[in-house]
């Protein structure tokens, strides 16, 4: 009990303190007072419920998964048709009623055409994605199965999740929370930003941009009438183009997508000093871009966002840099909104806000005035309780309790950690039994001095003997904790952060840094009894 070597006492007080000091920016913001700006500053984000901020819902259309799908698998079946060797010509392609359909022109190659396309239709795990059957012996018919519709919804919402978390972090918030809500909705919360209209714009922007060529042989009749040549389809101008009003007719397929893209940043057009974004694709994009205008020198091409024509250049000579850039009559600040949507990302699917509140910072602030009052009314009655009861002991008890609630504060800030208002009650709730381990051993070592034992021996055995139920009691909440973490959604999860490190802390402080002190304490008084 007595062998506390020194190593042992540094490192237990470094670590206090370090964990403590970094606790006192959080103290200094609760407290409206200001921190010096040279010193480092780790704090604690307040969630949505205390700081206040913007909550929107966002819902996909799993039709488009379903559309997008089809359009992806003609092109496939195209591409594989044409490189196969001998080429297999097909004709009569059609994607209606959910399906895609297309006619060899020679039968004899039904079993070459099948087994070309049985990797698309069997796909890389373990459910079947595509149905395909052979009608009259000569029609190929793929019919998207029900699973495979099912895994397609579900990657495209993922996906969707991680372009809006990227989104979001660009705007350069803190802490925002970004969840999945049933199979097609995504809630997001982002505290501290009480206008959402710019939020708004970025998430409802898919930021699908694609460069196709113009279809030269359509009639401006027909593409004014919305009539579309086979093989073409009919596309607007985006408002605020010189064309706005007016719509443009390109090829449907061969194009290139911008899913290639490596950056995108908003400058300023070198001739006109309109506000532009220049794009800059990897390797694979850059070839193909390079490839589109190589060989249609002298035709236009469409520069399409999101189903509207930005503009339609004409391509004077092959861009081999991988480099493009586009205008289309951007303000500075939609410019750097759509470079943000373009380097995390398009949205595999439009998302559409469905809901839409603004919490103010009144409710978060009055929460934690209250809190701070439950805490201060449950920490001194614990205080006065323990000394009253366990006299030196209850003081160390007492002193265990602040540092406990200067290192919960310490380590969460310097984990960047959230605090939300379920995190406040774990917070509260943390702090009222922090003190079980100390009266669990300091009733244990009551006992032990009612059996004879003495002085020395009973601290021994009482922080030995109570250390096991200890131990074994946080396990379990440990247990619980990293449970709610793992499965809850965000409000619970800021308890769970809250509840474990709290038991850590609580652990360290009741038990270790109290042996500590007791032990120094035993060293220089050798009491010959206990007041306990």
């Amino acid at each position: 009990m007595l062998d506390f070597p020194t190593w042992k006492k540094l490192w237990f007080w470094g670590l206090t303190l370090v964990a403590s000091l970094a606790a006192l920016p959080s103290i200094f913001t609760i407290a409206n007072l200001d921190w010096p700006e040279a010193l480092p500053r780790p704090e604690i984000n307040l969630g949505l419920d205390l700081a206040g901020g913007s909550h929107i819902l966002l819902e996909a259309d799993s039709r488009q998964v379903a559309v997008q799908r089809l359009d992806n698998m003609e092109e496939s079946v195209r591409q594989l048709m044409r490189n196969a060797s001998p080429r297999i010509r097909i004709g009569d392609v059609s994607s209606s009623q959910g399906r895609l359909s297309f006619i060899l022109d020679n039968p004899a190659d039904l079993d070459r055409a099948r087994e070309i396309l049985l990797p698309l239709v069997n796909g890389t795990g373990l459910t079947r994605e595509w149905e395909l059957s052979v009608i009259d012996g000569q029609r190929i018919v793929l019919k998207p199965t029900a699973d495979g519709l099912s895994n397609a919804v579900t990657q495209a919402m993922d996906s969707a999740t991680e372009v809006v978390r990227k989104r979001i972090d660009e705007l350069g918030t803190r802490e925002p929370t970004i969840i999945r809500q049933g199979d097609t909705r995504i809630v997001v919360q982002v505290p501290g930003l009480q206008d959402p209209d710019q939020l708004k714009a970025l998430l409802g922007q898919t930021a699908k941009l694609e460069f196709k060529l113009v279809d030269l042989n359509a009639l401006p009749t027909d593409v004014a009438a919305g009539v579309a040549p086979p093989g073409s389809e009919i596309y607007p101008y985006a408002a605020g183009t010189p064309f706005e009003g007016q719509a443009l007719a390109v090829r449907r397929l061969g194009g290139i997508r911008g899913d290639n893209l490596t950056g995108a940043q908003q400058s300023f057009d070198s001739q006109t000093n309109e506000p532009v974004v220049n794009i800059q694709f990897n390797q694979q994009g850059g070839a193909r871009f390079a490839k589109l205008t190589t060989e249609n020198v002298n035709r236009p091409f469409a520069i399409i966002l999101d189903g509207e024509v930005l503009s339609a250049p004409n391509i004077n000579e092959p861009i081999l840099g991988g480099q493009a850039q586009i205008a289309g009559s951007f303000t500075a600040e939609s410019a750097n909104n759509l470079a943000i949507s373009l380097r995390s990302g398009a949205l595999p699917v439009d998302l559409t806000v469905i809901e839409e509140r603004t919490v103010g910072p009144d409710l978060g602030a009055d929460s934690i005035k209250k809190a701070l009052i439950a805490m201060m009314i449950g920490s001194t009655a614990v205080i006065v309780l323990m000394i009253v009861s366990y006299g030196r002991f209850g003081i160390y008890a007492t002193a265990a309790l602040g540092f406990n609630v200067l290192m919960i504060f310490g380590i969460m800030a310097g984990l960047n950690t959230t605090l939300t208002l379920p995190g406040l009650a774990g917070f509260v709730l943390t702090i009222g039994a922090a003190v079980d381990a100390n009266v669990l051993i300091n009733e244990r070592i009551r006992e032990e001095r009612k059996r004879g034992r003495r002085v020395i021996a009973a601290i021994e055995t009482g922080y030995k003997e109570a250390s096991r139920a200890i131990y074994d009691a946080n396990i379990t909440n440990f247990i619980a904790g990293v449970l709610l973490f793992l499965f809850g959604s965000g409000p619970v999860r800021g308890f769970a952060v809250v509840l474990v490190i709290g038991l850590f802390t609580s652990v360290f402080t009741a038990v270790a840094l109290t042996r500590m002190w007791v032990a120094g304490w035993l060293r220089k008084a050798r009491p010959a009894d206990l007041n306990i």
